[in-house]
């Protein structure tokens, strides 16, 4: 019976037991620990300065600011930098919590016809900065497929 109780004593009062414990719940938190990703590039603020509507063609914002890794589907005549940021939290699926884009549209002729960045509100795309020398944007189709699987349907939006 002494050798018993020794051994409970010596198990409560720490020793590698409790160490081992410690150890196992600072590996589970640092484990559930947010993960940070970031997919794609647009350019600074200050790089699309450089580029002037109506003057600039596509190589000269070629040599700017570099070529895209999406452009538009007929005739290029767009060009859509898109950046993603995911978050990842222990064995959850990644979830992307932010997309950017910046289009920037060329006429037939290649010059810079409009440079605009795009954002997500609650699921919704919003521009949030536009240098346009016309009103129309053509290439919306391209952007809805760029943020189409952001914000998908809801509960409630199915049954209205």
């Amino acid at each position: 019976m002494a050798q018993l109780f020794g051994k409970s004593a010596r198990i409560a009062s720490g020793g590698p037991f409790r160490a081992w414990v410690i150890g196992l719940t600072m590996v589970l938190i640092a484990a559930c620990a947010p993960i940070t990703r970031d997919h794609g590039y647009i350019p600074t603020d200050e790089e699309l300065a450089l580029i002037t509507v109506a003057k600039d063609t596509r190589e000269s914002v070629a040599t700017k600011i570099g070529r895209p890794s999406a452009s538009g589907l007929l005739n290029d005549v767009g060009w859509y930098y898109v950046e993603s940021r995911f978050v990842t939290k222990g064995a959850f699926m990644p979830k992307e919590v932010n997309r950017e884009v910046v289009a920037i549209s060329f006429t037939e002729a290649g010059v810079v016809e409009n440079i605009e960045r795009f954002g997500l509100e609650k699921g919704q795309i919003v521009p949030l900065s536009r240098r346009v020398t016309k009103d129309n944007v053509k290439a919306a189709g391209i952007l809805q497929q760029l943020f189409g699987n952001v914000g998908g349907l809801t509960a409630d939006q199915l049954l209205r």
